[in-house]
């Protein structure tokens, strides 16, 4: 599935206050406005013509466009993507003048020469990239965004709902082949990721309609979407049964195949992986990428070096404030002996059950209540749309491995959803349990997500248009620190959870940069994190797991909370009394996900402001 954007660069797009001509080359706009107003029209343009790109982007904002589609996942795709921005940079380069744009409008320019330099510099490392892995690979993706994102309330949407599950089929295969490809390029994840991929896909091909097994997570939700729908009255019985021949036609004929396909390969090339996984550093230009996924994930220029070093010194910094709380508490013993008692004290778990599972849920939820209640205090634009916590999907819960949020729309028809790993209880202790809570709820991921969908004030590019780690990341961290402003943790061993959860993005700066670019071995990454954290070894290996297959995201967390800290440092110096933290945070948030430098700007815009009013 290709989009024709190619050819919507070269149509004549009409515009309020602007009208747009065609030449041979790049297309010219006339501007009667002023330069921001024509700016800012464009730049709606330009997004509804990029968003074509993405049905799976469509449905997340809440939209039906497309709905019968998955993204095409081929590098023939990327490559008219990448055309497209190019194309569209030096159309706004032509036809618009930077000097003559508002502060606010000019960010708008940084923004979108930012996505565009994004989508260029990922395609000169694609040999390097692991195309399928055990951290919420695609092949697990698709299927839940299907599940949880796809609404089915007519007959239309459930035709489009068996297409999307025949076009994973297709998108599957188009990423088995990019794996063999980077495979035969010499990039292989490691063994445990294989192992990982095969398991979990097996898992999404076992059950009804495939096998005699209890029905699978997709034939599930299929005959819960007719049944709805004859119940509703939307279609008859008959209708229904012919759908569901199309939805198990779908499932056996399209779907289960290309997950053969790729059990079959992964389980044939197992054996060329590394039985003993290596940082990036190994592969071919393998330092290049990893300077690549630094720069891309914390929107610096720092260094692996600078980074180790500052890993190093938060690490010891923080060790210090444990050891306060450690005697707060009395425990009589060194600070390992006191993360040993935490990592494996009955008292800090509940039953790993189900039960213990709604349990830990049930809290999560209490602990974002009491939050919710002093937001106002500290912001003023809150989130509109609601905020569900959930135990991830059984095909892709993983033990141990790292909670999540999904956005919802920007309407507020579909919440935003905090998912937990439940499978394994004694990987979830209680001490952490409410600072997660902050980070991947309010007023960490959702608070973000949510407010930047909803901005009016900005173009959609930058409201809608996509996920800065080292902002939304280091915004979550801060978070975490700024619950204990708003009066959480009263709890001790919460504020040991919260020291803890801080400690863990300390030591992901010094394990990261330790695996890809100083030869660190995966037993010596869950040594250092054991020795300087109670988090139980079920967690700390998945973690270092996610940092060898995603080199450099674990660097963003620390780097953005670290310069929002830096930043909100500066305008309480420079403001003195007329510092407000509602404006701050107002302002930190007002503008999408940004990079760190154009967060600079635009916090150093608002203490111009203040200053003036």
């Amino acid at each position: 599935m290709k989009t024709k954007l190619a050819a919507l660069l070269l149509a004549s797009v009409a515009l309020a206050g602007c009208e747009q001509l065609t030449s041979p080359t790049v297309a010219t706009v006339n501007c009667e406005s002023s330069q921001t107003e024509c700016l800012n029209e464009w730049f709606e343009t330009k997004f509804e013509e990029e968003l074509k790109f993405s049905p799976i982007r469509q449905t997340a904002l809440g939209r039906k466009s497309d709905n019968d589609k998955i993204d095409d996942l081929s590098l023939e795709a990327q490559q008219e993507q990448i055309q497209w921005w190019q194309a569209a940079v030096a159309e706004m380069e032509a036809n618009f003048d930077y000097d003559e744009l508002s502060d606010e409008a000019k960010l708008s320019w940084d923004m979108f020469q930012f996505r565009a330099d994004q989508a260029a510099r990922a395609a000169e490392f694609n040999d390097q990239q692991y195309i399928l892995h055990q951290m919420n690979g695609t092949h697990t993706a698709l299927p839940s965004f299907v599940l949880t994102q796809h609404r089915v309330e007519d007959e239309s949407d459930m035709e489009a709902f068996i297409a999307r599950i025949a076009g994973i089929g297709t998108a599957m295969d188009q990423l088995l082949d990019r794996a063999k490809n980077n495979a035969e390029a010499g990039t292989r994840p490691p063994r445990f990721s294989y192992d990982a991929v095969i398991e979990e896909s097996t898992k999404l091909t076992n059950g009804a309609p495939f096998d005699d097994g209890e029905p699978s997570a997709l034939w599930e939700a299929s005959e819960a979407h007719l049944a709805k729908l004859v119940e509703d009255g939307a279609i008859t019985e008959e209708r229904a049964d012919e759908l569901r021949e199309e939805a198990r036609a779908a499932l056996t004929e399209e779907f289960a195949p290309a997950y053969r396909r790729v059990i079959d390969w992964y389980t044939e090339d197992r054996p060329n992986s590394d039985e003993t996984a290596q940082g990036v550093g190994a592969l071919a230009s393998g330092d290049d990428f990893y300077n690549y996924r630094l720069n891309l994930m914390t929107t610096t220029d720092l260094t692996a070096d600078e980074i180790h070093e500052t890993g190093l010194s938060e690490v010891a910094r923080i060790r210090a404030e444990m050891e306060a709380i450690k005697d707060q508490v009395g425990f009589d013993g060194d600070l390992q002996e006191f993360f040993t008692f935490v990592r494996e004290d009955d008292q800090f778990f509940y039953p790993d059950n189900d039960a213990g599972a709604q349990q830990y849920i049930d809290q999560a939820e209490k602990h974002l209540a009491f939050i919710n209640e002093r937001l106002p205090d500290f912001f003023g634009t809150l989130p509109k749309a609601d905020l569900v916590v959930k135990r991830v999907e059984p095909f892709r819960e993983q033990d141990g491995a790292a909670q999540h949020y999904r956005p919802g729309t920007p309407d507020g028809s579909r919440p935003g959803v905090y998912y937990a790993h439940l499978s394994d209880m004694r990987a979830m202790p209680i001490p952490s349990l409410e600072v997660i809570a902050y980070h991947e709820g309010n007023p960490g991921h959702h608070m973000q997500s949510s407010i930047a969908q909803e901005l009016t004030g900005i173009p959609k590019f930058r409201a809608q248009g996509g996920y800065i780690p080292a902002f939304g990341e280091g915004w979550a961290l801060y978070s975490e620190k700024l619950a204990k402003e708003m009066g959480a943790y009263d709890d001790p061993y919460s504020d040991f959870g919260r020291l803890t959860t801080e400690m863990w993005r300390a030591i992901r700066l010094v394990v990261d940069t330790g695996i890809h670019s100083k030869g660190w071995g995966e037993q010596q990454a869950i040594d250092y994190f054991l020795e300087n954290s109670p988090i139980p070894e079920t967690a700390v290996r998945s973690e270092v797991r996610r940092y060898i297959v995603m080199p450099g995201q674990a660097t963003a967390y620390k780097i953005g909370m670290i310069r929002i800290q830096e930043l909100r440092a500066r305008a309480e110096e420079e403001l003195g009394d007329q510092f407000d933290i509602r404006g701050f945070h107002d302002t930190v948030l007002g503008g999408g996900s940004v990079p760190l430098s154009i967060l600079e700007k635009r916090v150093d815009q608002w203490i111009a402001s203040v200053k003036a009013a």
